[in-house]
């Protein structure tokens, strides 16, 4: 195998062959097509970590804002139109607080002081959004692996096939 990515998926090497019975092409078939399923579901695990990252960043992005419009309103109260549902927004009156409650998941939600909050969010954001990078280049790569095994199989195949040609022409 090639060099591996930083996180340690390993690469795909170009296979190099020159003559090889059935039987040596049969097992290179096998060990490739075991290396595309691996490499296809490690794929689809990091498709999923995007696919849950894509929704979280947004929300996280959203209650920092929410947070630094508060700590801005230091001291006042304010009227907001706030979401309930994706259809159905409702007004309310924000009386002057030092305190947000952030949920957590897990159904955990904790009192932070303002700056408090801004500070966590502001690491979660940039953790999340940091995680997104890796995970997008981690898909990049992964994807060239797989390109790099069907190519091979591809190779190997066609060659299997010309050797049945052969034998069937010396037969």
């Amino acid at each position: 195998m090639a060099d591996s990515n930083p996180r340690g998926i390993p690469g795909a090497q170009f296979f190099e062959f020159t003559q090889m019975s059935m039987e040596d092409a049969q097992t290179h078939l096998e060990k490739f097509q075991e290396a595309i399923a691996k490499y296809k579901f490690m794929e689809t695990s990091i498709v999923r970590r995007v696919a849950g990252l894509d929704d979280k960043i947004p929300d996280i992005a959203k209650t920092l804002q929410t947070v630094q419009f508060m700590k801005k309103k230091k001291g006042e109260s304010f009227n907001v139109l706030y979401e309930l549902n994706d259809t159905l927004h409702t007004r309310a009156e924000i009386e002057a607080s030092e305190k947000v409650y952030l949920w957590l998941g897990a159904n955990v939600m904790l009192e932070y002081s303002v700056d408090e909050a801004e500070t966590l969010l502001s690491q979660k954001l940039s953790a999340a959004q940091e995680t997104m990078k890796v995970c997008k280049e981690d898909l990049e790569f992964l994807r060239a692996q797989i390109t790099t095994m069907e190519v091979n199989t591809a190779r190997v195949y066609n060659y299997t096939v010309s050797l049945k040609k052969i034998s069937a022409a010396q037969k």
